[in-house]
């Protein structure tokens, strides 16, 4: 079992309500029966990376996971279809739930469709600071930075911790 951090983040509809269904499903997915994450970050409002034109709620959440990464990799992209996604939209475009595997225990791994730590969770604030804000001691695997040393590393942009509770 590896603890795994999962980002999780919406731009579209409510968005709270599906930062909301995205845990409980991350939690259902990883086997922990309790239906509570071990740690569960607040919720920040960022604006939008790329083509997205609608703001979005971010949050992070980290767990004890039984599934091989590739299988909750399938599985993630399987419950964001379920709530909405259209994956055949414009790459980065606005989504109700954007479910992405941060890390995994110490693993590092390179695959045709997976990249384990996340290929540009160093250069997301608003991944890195929910990410700060549970894990303080959290280093990236490849570059054995913490959370908030790539944090102070990160193109700045806009990242606000919201009053919202989930």
């Amino acid at each position: 079992m590896a603890q795994v951090v999962i980002a999780l983040g919406s731009n579209e509809g409510d968005r709270l309500t599906y930062l909301g269904e995205g845990l409980r499903c991350c939690m259902q997915l990883a086997g922990n029966s309790s239906g509570q994450p071990l740690l569960k970050s607040s919720v920040y409002e960022s604006e939008a990376v790329g083509p997205a034109d609608a703001p979005f709620l971010n949050a992070v959440a980290a767990f004890e996971c039984l599934l091989p990464p590739e299988r909750l990799l399938a599985n993630l992209k399987q419950t964001e279809a379920a709530q909405g996604r259209d994956f055949s939209a414009v790459r980065w475009g606005n989504r109700p739930l954007d479910l992405d595997i941060i890390s995994c225990g110490g693993l590092i791994l390179d695959s045709s469709f997976l990249t384990i730590p996340h290929k540009s969770c160093h250069e997301r604030a608003f991944v890195l600071m929910p990410l700060a804000e549970i894990l303080p001691a959290w280093r990236h695997p490849r570059l054995n930075q913490t959370a908030a040393e790539l944090l102070g590393q990160a193109p700045k942009m806009q990242v606000y911790k919201t009053a919202l509770l989930w």
